[in-house]
C-alpha cells in the first residue's frame, strides 16, 4: 500500500493540461527521450528501491530498467498525478504514485538506493530543502540521478533569467524557474558529484532562458568518506 502524505496539493491545472498535451510530447519528440534513457540507465545494477520526485504524468516510467524493484513516484499536481497513475499500470516495474511535496516525505531515513529528479528542481518551492530531504532518504552510498535545466553560463542570459524568473515564467510554467544553480545546490546538500554533463538541450532552436541543462549522478557519501 502506498503511503499518503498529509501536505497541501499544489494545483496548476492550466499548466498540467498544457504539459500533458503539448509540452511533454514536444520535448520528447525534440530529443528529451534520449536524456530520460541515459538518466535511468544502469539503475538495474545498483537500485532496488527508487524515489522519483516531480514525476509529472509519468514520462520517465517506461525508461526504468525492469530489474528495479519499486519506484515511489511523488507528484503534487492532481491532474498530472492521475495521468501518472494510468502510466504506472502499463510498466513492468512496481510504481507507487503518491501525492506529496519534495521538501517533506514521510519515509524513514536511508529508505532508498537511488533518487531521481528530472526537470523538477526548477519548480519545487525550496530546492535546497528538497535536496536535503533526498539526501536523508538515500542510504549511505546511494545515488542521485539528475537531469535539470539550470543557470546559464552567459552573463547576458543570466540577466534574462533573472527578469523572467521574477515576472512571467513561474506563473506560466507551473512554478518553474530558469536560473537556479542546481549543481551548487546538489553539492551544498551534502552530495558528491560523480558525473556531470552540461549542454544546450536539443529542443531549443533559438536562445532560451531554459536552454542550459545538466545531466549526471551524485552520491550520498558513506561514513568516513569511503565509496
Amino acid at each position: 500500500m502506498a503511503q499518503q502524505i498529509a501536505t497541501p496539493t499544489r494545483r496548476h491545472p492550466v499548466f498540467a493540461r498544457f504539459y500533458a498535451k503539448v509540452a511533454g510530447p514536444a520535448l520528447d519528440k525534440a530529443g528529451i527521450t534520449e536524456h530520460r534513457t541515459r538518466l535511468l540507465s544502469g539503475l538495474s545494477g545498483l537500485a532496488g528501491e527508487v524515489v522519483e520526485i516531480g514525476a509529472g504524468n509519468g514520462l520517465n516510467f517506461a525508461h526504468y530498467p525492469a530489474e528495479v524493484k519499486r519506484v515511489l513516484a511523488v507528484e503534487p499536481e492532481p491532474r498530472l498525478r492521475a495521468l501518472a497513475e494510468e502510466s504506472a499500470r502499463t510498466t513492468s516495474v512496481q510504481m507507487d504514485v503518491i501525492d506529496g511535496i519534495a521538501e517533506q516525505l514521510p519515509v524513514p531515513n536511508g529508505s532508498f538506493d537511488a533518487a531521481v529528479v528530472c526537470l523538477t528542481l526548477c519548480s519545487v518551492a525550496d530546492p535546497h530543502a528538497a535536496l536535503a530531504e533526498l539526501h536523508r532518504l538515500l542510504r549511505p552510498g546511494g545515488q542521485l540521478r539528475f537531469f535539470e535545466h539550470v543557470r546559464a553560463d552567459s552573463p547576458a542570459m543570466r540577466r534574462v533569467q533573472r527578469v523572467v524568473d521574477a515576472t512571467v515564467w513561474p506563473l506560466l510554467m507551473g512554478g518553474c524557474h530558469t536560473g537556479r544553480d542546481t549543481q551548487a545546490a546538489i553539492t551544498a546538500a551534502g552530495f558528491t558529484l560523480t558525473s556531470l554533463e552540461k549542454f544546450a538541450s536539443p529542443e531549443t532552436r533559438a536562445p532560451s532562458p531554459a536552454a542550459t541543462h545538466i545531466l549526471g549522478t551524485a552520491e550520498r557519501p558513506r561514513p568516513g568518506g569511503t565509496s
